[in-house]
């Protein structure tokens, strides 16, 4: 293989701060449409991740954009990117 492999690009959420009450981490859950198999419907599906806030600027309501990244801890696989709009 003397070809060079390619990192895959790493992936990026965007959602809303829901926790930020330990160190140097906060909790985000992230929403998706998705249509109803049957009915068609589009429900709203919510799923949290854990990321990493190194200098801890981030605060509850905060819409934010995460990327994935080495695993830091036994729950935390993100890390925080930049806080794209404060809460009001």
């Amino acid at each position: 293989m003397t070809e060079e492999l390619k990192r895959n690009a790493r992936k990026e959420k965007v959602g809303k701060v829901v926790s930020n009450k330990m160190n140097k981490s906060i909790t985000v859950a992230v929403e998706r449409r998705v249509k109803h198999p049957i009915y068609g419907k589009f429900v709203t599906k919510t799923k949290k991740f854990m990321a990493h806030d190194e200098q801890e600027q981030a605060n509850i309501g905060d819409t934010v954009r995460l990327m994935e990244c080495r695993p830091m801890s036994k729950l935390k696989r993100w890390r925080l990117v930049e806080i794209i709009e404060r809460a009001k």
